[in-house]
């Protein structure tokens, strides 16, 4: 759902309470402590006792799939770089749901490029223009690669996000940037995400702003989360980048211990992992879930690391409000999806892909390893569901 097609209104927010500390929850451009929401429907219109939150892993670009956008503008004949029909496949879904989150892993570049690699990543600026058109609300932007084109690159990747409607998470462009939450009204539920990651790869803050972009830091995140509750946020997303061992499905311990600590907080109702490029399991813990890493959405590796990280996980989170302002997951679904890379670099359903073909084989054998990601930690005991086939 694209809650930007909604109307802008202002929200009255206790912004005070964000600034303390290196970084926080950030997206709206006005220094006033005033909160970024989108207005309910109509009056006419009952409050939902239901709400649908879908999230996404990395929006990663390598230069393999920059190439096949550019060839897809090419096609349509547009200018510079088309991602929309590498991304069809989960447009669907995405739509559907009431509230979409995604992750912007890289900065963006200017639209003439470079769009560079390894070590220091940046990725054409349509790249979000598709996000949106995908039906996207809200991106995390608190990645290792955050910092990797300094001040202006995050400047000019919040200011993307702002171009095409998209709301953001993780790094700011100010300090009253960040000290101001992104605080969404769905429907008339209000709802916050907040952003942070383990790493900047070395890469420094620059001196005098510790609040561009924000570090995981315990204390800080339960901190900005009780502010979000008092500010009015009926529900908490957190958006993790996290997770040492990169490749590895299993989560680390730092990653269990963080969510533990985080989920035990009345201020917290849901983590979404990223960063380690392979789908990682998903954990409720107590009365709430955890996915720990989506995978990546778009993206592949061409370094002889494993098909895996070709695949994600695209779960459907359906709150519910148990009592009068208080929410939880009482529903999870995933879609295993596959960024396929032949003839043409394109994101595949897994689940409508594996219809009619034998087990262990082609994409069954895919969604039999996605599933078993997923379901590391008992996750379907717990009462997740697994998109399969028909």
């Amino acid at each position: 759902m694209r809650i930007k097609q909604a109307a802008l209104v202002g929200l009255t927010l206790i912004a005070a309470a964000f600034v303390a500390g290196a970084g926080a929850c950030t997206n709206a451009a006005e220094p006033a402590a005033v909160g970024r929401s989108v207005s309910p429907p109509a009056a006419s219109l009952a409050r939902p006792r239901t709400l649908s939150v879908v999230a996404a892993g990395d929006l990663f670009v390598p230069p393999d799939l920059t190439a096949q956008a550019a060839a897809d503008a090419r096609a349509a004949g547009k200018p510079g770089h088309d991602f929309t029909q590498i991304l069809a496949a989960v447009a669907p879904i995405v739509r559907s749901a009431d509230l979409a989150v995604c992750h912007v892993e890289q900065p963006l570049a200017p639209p003439e490029g470079p769009f560079t690699g390894w070590p220091t990543f940046s990725a054409p600026p349509q790249l979000v223009d598709a996000a949106a058109g995908a039906g996207f609300d809200t991106c995390s932007t608190a990645s290792n690669h955050t910092l990797d084109h300094g001040e202006e690159g995050v400047r000019r990747t919040l200011d993307n996000l702002d171009r095409v409607g998209l709301h953001h998470s993780g790094s700011a462009r100010s300090a009253a940037e960040a000290a101001t939450p992104n605080v969404f009204s769905v429907h008339g539920v209000k709802v916050a995400q907040l952003a942070y990651t383990f790493s900047f790869n070395g890469i420094q803050r620059p001196p005098g702003k510790p609040w561009i972009a924000n570090p995981i830091d315990v204390p800080k995140i339960l901190h900005d989360a009780h502010a979000a509750k008092q500010a009015g946020a009926e529900i908490v997303i957190l958006s993790m980048h996290w997770g040492w061992t990169e490749y590895q499905n299993a989560p680390d311990a730092d990653q269990v211990s963080q969510a533990r600590q985080l989920l035990a907080s009345p201020d917290v109702d849901l983590i979404i992992g990223m960063h380690v490029h392979v789908v990682q399991p998903f954990e409720k813990i107590g009365d709430k879930w955890v996915a720990y890493g989506l995978g990546n959405l778009l993206c592949r590796f061409s370094d002889g690391t494993a098909e895996n990280t070709q695949d994600s996980a695209v779960p459907r989170f359906t709150f519910t409000e148990v009592t009068p302002g208080t929410w939880r997951v009482t529903d999870v679904e995933v879609h295993p999806m596959f960024m396929a890379y032949h003839p043409q670099a394109r994101l595949v359903d897994v689940a409508a892909a594996a219809n009619g073909v034998a087990p262990g084989t082609g994409y069954a054998r895919i969604l039999q390893r996605i599933s078993g990601d997923v379901n590391m930690r008992g996750a379907e005991a717990a009462g997740l569901r697994m998109v399969r086939p028909t």
